[in-house]
């Protein structure tokens, strides 16, 4: 049964939703052991109340006494008593604790250990999957840049958003359909054509590419501004497009061409794709489709010309169908793009990740979904994100010309990680490859390290700082744990085998090696998390978290010594923390080099 949400969260839940689980889930083993003894609330119900102590000190799994205090008609204090003293052992316990209406948990230490890093080295890069979306399609609208103007810093959100989020859905259990909603119609391209056929040059174009097509379109709306009659010519020339005027459909397609080659640059870089570029023109002829349906449902109303929808009764304004010399809008194209999505690939949800000035856009086409009678329209979820903006307060207008080039940073930061590899490592093999992946890491964390709902005001000086809670930070990490098994494997990280029944355990009872398998054991959570919440910086913040944890181990614990059940051992952890690291990277579109 599907529940409603705060926007931008999406929650299931049906049974498989519900099945979330990894083979070490303490949280569940415990749930189990305690649901004989609570009769009043059933093993989820028990699941849903345990939580993780602040302080290692109150135990390692924690129930909170109070909700039950009702249902048992006892104080916390003596639930919390009556149960520590009625609890028959668990192999993972070793023992419980019964603290002003709390039951605290305390591990095993090996037993935790040896349930723990036998699961991931089973599972390797599947460690924290979980099939709980059952093959299901989520369809998910991302990135969506405008032809015909620079990729620019604003486009990164969307764009590393909903390549991150559809990795997480796919190693759910997911299958993602990645579409590219590209802005390849409206009024903006009459404006172009105008400007291109009064002040253009074709060799200039073909030269410059997206740069001449910005200054042409920039230079249209400073001449507009003396001259308003510009604006006309501009329309009229959308309208000649519109109507399939030879002149008009030529310059378009070579507009598109000529951008899609410039946007395709960048998506390499990042390692972005997608399944299907059909943008907002693909729908045209899909329209009439809609016109349709909304006069059956009889929601068309006249207004001046125009067709709209109104939507007083649900305190939002109406929507523009069509305008009044026939043309569609937005609205219109999101209508027939959803339905033509939800006949093509019946998907289970259609996710669509913009920003949060687009939430009253979303709002309203949703609700016109609704009113058409699509029961699946609660299955369309919008997924906003704070904006960008430059240093100085100074927003992003590519009818300004103010835009920072996604290109530009991606480059600069490459090269500046070139620089770095050359000072401290010049006999790195494949540097300019490794300089990619480190520059590109760089600035996809920087966008994903913080909450996505948050607005950014984007620095060249805090984009190109490879120091702190980085993602050149957690990409070195792995490289150390690489480099740490390559030594071990003689000179091949795949060199160490490791079998799960031969690791003994007891080597990793420490506090630096608990504290770094307690990390590991939140993986699975943590994706699930991100999942649920479409929130890929929970990805991200637990991968500095891991990172740390790990290189406190690696100081403080030497890992190649003598002793050959200790190496084997902490192998082992680095084992399990390389793997970690390298499916976490993945999961928010960062490449793990081993070398850097």
């Amino acid at each position: 049964m599907a529940v409603e949400h705060p926007a931008g969260v999406l929650c299931s839940y049906d049974a498989r939703e519900r099945s979330f689980q990894a083979e070490m889930n303490m949280k569940k083993q415990i749930a189990e052991h305690l649901a004989p003894q609570i009769g009043s609330l059933d093993e989820e119900g028990i699941l849903a109340l345990l939580e993780y102590p602040p302080n290692p000190e109150m135990g390692d799994v924690s129930l909170p006494c109070f909700k039950l205090s009702k249902t048992l008609r006892k104080a916390p204090d003596a639930i919390a008593r009556e149960l520590k003293n009625n609890m028959p052992p668990h192999p993972l316990v070793q023992r419980v604790e019964a603290v002003s209406g709390y039951l605290n948990f305390y591990l095993d230490p090996a037993a935790f250990a040896g349930q723990l890093v036998s699961e991931i080295l089973q599972k390797r890069d599947r460690y924290g999957s979980q099939d709980v979306g059952g093959g299901r399609t989520i369809v998910i609208d991302y990135s969506s840049p405008n032809i015909a103007k620079p990729f620019h810093i604003g486009h990164l959100r969307s764009t590393v958003i909903g390549h991150s989020l559809a990795r997480i859905f796919t190693f759910m259990g997911y299958r993602c359909v990645r579409v590219n909603h590209l802005g390849d119609w409206g009024t903006q391209f009459g404006k172009l054509i105008a400007a291109y056929l009064r002040w253009g040059d074709r060799t200039k174009i073909e030269q410059d590419g997206i740069d001449e097509l910005l200054r042409l379109y920039v230079k249209f709306h400073e001449e507009a501004e003396q001259n308003p009659e510009l604006e006309d010519e501009g329309r009229a020339w959308f309208v000649k497009l519109e109507q399939g005027d030879a002149q008009a459909n030529e310059l378009w397609k070579w507009f598109i061409g000529i951008s899609l080659n410039e946007f395709e640059k960048i998506y390499k870089f990042l390692g972005v794709t997608f399944d299907s570029y059909a943008g907002e023109s693909f729908y045209n002829d899909k329209l009439d489709k809609v016109i349709d349906g909304l006069r059956a449902k009889n929601l068309l109303e006249q207004d001046e010309g125009a067709l709209i929808v109104r939507l007083d009764e649900f305190n939002m304004p109406p929507v523009l169908i069509l305008k009044k010399d026939g043309s569609s809008l937005y609205h219109t194209r999101d209508i027939a793009a959803a339905i033509y999505r939800k006949e093509t690939y019946d998907f289970d949800k259609a996710i669509y990740v913009t920003d949060y000035a687009q939430n009253l856009h979303f709002q309203q086409w949703f609700k016109v979904i609704e009113l058409m009678g699509f029961e699946w329209a609660k299955d369309l979820v919008h997924v906003p994100f704070g904006r960008v903006s430059l240093e100085g307060g100074v927003g992003l207008s590519t009818r300004k010309g103010n835009v920072v080039k996604l290109e530009d940073l991606l480059k600069q930061t490459i090269e500046k990680t070139r620089e770095i590899i050359e000072a401290k490592n010049p006999s790195l093999a494949n540097k300019d490859e490794v300089a990619r992946q480190i520059g590109a890491g760089a600035v996809i964390f920087s966008d994903l390290s913080a909450g996505r709902i948050k607005d950014v005001v984007f620095s060249w000086e805090e984009a190109l700082n490879f120091d702190g809670e980085t993602g050149p930070y957690v990409q070195y990490t792995h490289a150390r744990a690489c480099s740490v098994l390559r030594k071990a494997g003689g000179g091949s990280v795949d060199g160490v085998r490791l079998e799960p029944a031969e690791i003994p355990v007891e080597w990793l009872l420490d506090a630096e090696a608990q504290q770094v398998l307690k990390q590991l054991y939140l993986f699975p959570e943590k994706v699930h998390q991100a999942m649920d919440k479409l929130e890929p910086s929970v990805v991200s913040r637990y991968l500095i978290d891991l990172a740390q944890s790990f290189n406190r181990f690696y100081h403080d614990c030497p890992i190649l010594v003598e002793d050959a059940a200790l190496r084997t051992a902490r192998l082992a952890l680095v084992e399990c923390v390389r793997t970690t690291l390298a499916r976490g990277l993945h999961l928010i579109g960062l490449e793990a080099p081993e070398q850097i």
